[in-house]
């Protein structure tokens, strides 16, 4: 490890837990162990940035490193936005949130903490995750890369060739979660979404968020069903079907084929638009931490099926479909990328 070595820190603030990580000037992980903490937004604003620099200190001094050596700093956090830096209203972040200037918060913390102003770099968490496994995926090339990630709802993320995610006029780019599914090749009705859309977003087909719906549609098809005849709460039988999958479960397996198979889609139409050279699946469903190896492999294989037949022929030649590797570094790597790439340019 070189002391006078550059370096360039991330921070991931999500809304319960942040992390810490941190590249070199060569992009290349400082470590592969986050530093966590409460993120502690029941607290206040000024709770969160304190948590955010301690973060950074302790990082620093569990890898020998100073501030002297910061060059960078980058903060993925959970939009929307209403410009570069301010928050909107977050389904996940305390009301009182909105209108919060995190930016110039957090730039004065760490100027404080510095010794002297640092530059910092803001964005979405789930682009900045894009950003580290891109770099991952790209090697030596200037692929461009898409990533979708469904969890609770469907991270979505397009690389350029820069490195950097593409955030639109707005910082409304690459919303693609909310964009409608097509209802007439998957045969299901709209689902509401909690964004408030009626034409059936797709993040309603290929997530957590929309299982309770497909899971009753299966379960009145299927009556004789242990799940139509439980009386457990519908989270509890939702949140089920991922084990209940990886044992054999018919039903079950069913709705995460189906899944794969809307999210193929989904990936075909980007594609017709970005046309990346890699598309990297990541969430939950890939995490080897939890589910199987022939668990994701039939996730991928149904994923590759329904998004190969409506590609152009160049793309189905070279384009690669690949699992997402970081899991928890993703964020906070990325955004210490990000500082790297924009401090460069």
């Amino acid at each position: 490890m070189n002391p006078q070595a550059d370096v360039f820190i991330g921070t991931d603030s999500g809304a319960t837990t942040s992390k810490t990580g941190g590249v070199w000037a060569d992009g290349s992980a400082v470590s592969t162990k986050l530093l966590q903490s409460s993120t502690n937004t029941q607290a206040g604003t000024q709770a969160v940035i304190q948590g955010w620099v301690q973060g950074a200190n302790g990082f620093l001094a569990e890898n020998h490193l100073t501030w002297k050596q910061v060059r960078a700093v980058g903060l993925a956090i959970p939009g929307p936005y209403q410009r570069y830096g301010v928050l909107a209203r977050s389904a996940n972040l305390p009301a009182a949130f909105e209108g919060w200037d995190f930016r110039a918060d957090y730039a004065r913390a760490l100027a404080a903490a510095a010794g002297r102003p640092v530059d910092l770099f803001v964005g979405n968490d789930g682009k900045f995750g894009g950003v580290a496994e891109a770099r991952v995926v790209r090697g030596g090339t200037r692929a461009s890369v898409l990533m979708l990630a469904p969890g609770s709802g469907l991270g979505c993320a397009y690389i350029g060739q820069d490195g950097l995610p593409l955030d639109g006029d707005t910082l409304a780019g690459m919303e693609a979660a909310h964009m409608p599914a097509p209802l007439h090749l998957l045969g299901v009705r709209p689902y509401p979404c909690g964004c408030g859309r009626t034409w059936g977003c797709i993040e309603a087909y290929t997530t957590i968020s929309g299982l309770q719906y497909l899971l009753a549609d299966r379960l009145a098809e299927h009556p004789e069903h242990e799940l139509a005849r439980s009386t457990l709460p519908v989270r509890e039988k939702v949140l089920s079907l991922r084990g209940r999958a990886q044992k054999g479960d018919p039903l079950a397996a069913g709705i995460f084929d189906f899944q794969a198979r809307a999210l193929g889609l989904h990936a075909a139409v980007l594609s017709l638009a970005l046309d990346p050279g890699f598309v990297i699946i990541g969430g939950g469903l890939m995490d080897p931490e939890a589910t199987t190896p022939e668990f994701r492999e039939r996730y991928l294989r149904v994923f590759r099926e329904a998004a190969l037949p409506y590609l152009w022929p160049a793309q189905r030649a070279t384009m690669k479909i690949l699992p997402a590797s970081l899991g928890d570094l993703s964020q906070a790597i990325g955004a210490a990328l990000v500082a790297l790439y924009s401090a460069k340019s």
